[in-house]
């Protein structure tokens, strides 16, 4: 069912700030800002040449990011993102096997303009798994 990994994902407090690090500093090529307001963030991607890093900041008081910088100020790993084939396929199979699926359980357009689903993270050692269709 998983295909590659897609990205991995750290909240930050400063957008910008981190941006200027991974691009100033480690000499990485930074995308644009991009604001999501249905994922409550405005998000840049890292493009490194097997994968990305998923840079995120809350968008709104309602974003879930506020929350995980409230417990982690400085920012962290947020979620693990894999691809997949088939979203609705990995759905049912996954909540099938008694996995939870946040939100009501229908994907949302991603950043990437994909299919994408959360995963609790709980039924995931700890880690919150995002899918995206690929």
């Amino acid at each position: 069912m998983l295909e590659r990994l897609n990205h991995v994902a750290i909240a930050v407090p400063d957008l910008d700030s981190a941006a200027s690090t991974y691009r100033d500093t480690l000499g990485a090529e930074v995308s644009k800002p991009q604001a999501l307001p249905e994922h409550g963030v405005t998000v840049v991607f890292v493009e490194l040449a097997n994968t990305k890093i998923e840079l995120l900041e809350p968008l709104g008081e309602e974003s879930p990011i506020r929350a995980f910088l409230e417990k982690s100020p400085s920012g962290g790993i947020h979620h693990i993102c894999y691809e997949v084939s088939d979203i609705i396929a990995a759905r049912d199979h996954l909540t099938a096997s008694g996995a939870r699926v946040l939100g009501n359980g229908e994907p949302k357009t991603g950043a990437h303009g994909k299919p994408v689903l959360f995963l609790h993270p709980k039924d995931f050692d700890g880690t919150l798994v995002e899918l995206e269709e690929c």
